[in-house]
């Protein structure tokens, strides 16, 4: 639309089903690349990305024509859909239903960036849940711990 200016940009987190440790380091970096292509299909922005083995986590400038849940839903099932082509592990591959989905200014997305690059070592202090929880907190975001993913 003409005279249409935006700025939105989103940290999606999303999980391996079951939370199995299926992405492995050999793989990663493919799946990442993978992942930022569909974003850019999509008219939106890669920032950051980082697959660990359990959960994704993809910073996004968001095209405001495409809806977050649009995004992360073409994310998932193209993805899940390669990587099941690609043969990287035995059985099917597939995400967990859900996401988070946090939003930030432009002022915070160099800190942001590094946090998403910096989950290897990230995760070494904390598991997954904490910092899912703590987001959920920090963003003061309401949630049914029974529709959380799973933990194992």
């Amino acid at each position: 639309m003409a005279n249409s200016y935006t700025q939105i940009y989103i940290q999606f987190i999303f999980a391996v089903k079951k939370r199995e440790n299926l992405i492995k380091e050999v793989n990663r970096e493919s799946i990442e690349k993978y992942i930022c292509g569909i974003v850019k299909q999509k008219k939106s922005k890669p920032i950051a990305v980082y697959c660990n083995p359990d959960h994704t986590h993809l910073l996004v400038g968001l095209n405001p024509d495409t809806s977050p849940a649009d995004l992360i839903g073409a994310v998932k099932s193209s993805s899940s859909n390669w990587i099941n082509q690609q043969s990287f592990m035995k059985g099917k591959f597939t995400w967990q239903l859900g996401y988070g989905a946090f939003s930030y200014g432009r002022s915070q997305l160099d800190v942001v960036a590094k946090y998403v690059l910096n989950q290897k070592e990230h995760h070494k202090k904390r598991s997954f849940r904490e910092e899912y929880l703590d987001l959920l907190n920090k963003f003061d975001v309401d949630y049914n711990e029974a529709y959380l993913f799973d933990w194992i």
